[in-house]
């Protein structure tokens, strides 16, 4: 007989991060109570997740299809390009509503520590991005951190010979958050008030 149902329910959610012992159990318990269709749901979610997703081919977001929409929409600004770590960064970005130009996802930021430099980011499809002559502008905006501020200070060296124009977001975000995090006013600050780097 396999392990009792529940345990191996608690294992699997307790993986997320985030999630200890205790939340994991709540979690589990919830989805004991609730009709079989809810967990059926969730899990159907989680196997297309992997399934149905893929990386947009131009900005690197995680999309169902390629090229994403933001990529492909008409009405955004193909001036500009915001330069961020992670996909989940760009919601914080997209929710102030005073962006609408297109994304560049790096996958992380320099950490030589960690053995994260320059190869294993995108910074060469976004250099390769900048020979269109339609970008005027690049808008870094990773975390406020020391790595973000490396990877900044980084992007800035290698676009600037290129004659577009590098800003940085600028007060409204407080260092050491996680742009994922931020709320809405502070990202939109931020935005607002980018500098030239």
């Amino acid at each position: 007989m396999g392990a009792d149902p529940l345990r191996r329910v608690v294992a699997q959610l307790s993986r997320f991060p985030g999630v200890g012992q205790r939340t994991a159990t709540r979690l589990a318990y919830w989805l004991l109570n609730q009709p079989a269709d809810v967990a059926a749901e969730i899990s159907d979610a989680l196997a297309a997740l992997h399934r149905e997703s893929t990386r947009c081919g131009v900005c690197f977001d995680v999309t169902s299809a390629d090229p994403c929409n933001r990529c492909s929409d008409p009405g955004r600004d193909a001036r500009i390009i915001c330069v961020v770590e992670r996909p989940q960064d760009i919601p914080a970005i997209e929710r102030t509503g005073g962006f609408r130009g297109r994304y560049h996802v790096l996958g992380g930021a320099l950490a030589p520590l960690d053995g994260v430099g320059p190869e294993q980011l995108r910074v060469r499809e976004l250099l390769s991005r900048l020979s269109d002559a339609a970008i005027e502008e690049v808008l870094v905006a990773t975390d406020p951190d020391v790595e973000g501020d490396a990877t900044a200070l980084y992007l800035a060296r290698m676009i600037k010979p290129s004659g577009v124009r590098v800003t940085r977001l600028a007060h409204g975000v407080s260092v050491g958050t996680e742009l994922e995090f931020a709320d809405q006013s502070s990202v939109a600050r931020a935005l607002e008030n980018r500098r030239e780097l």
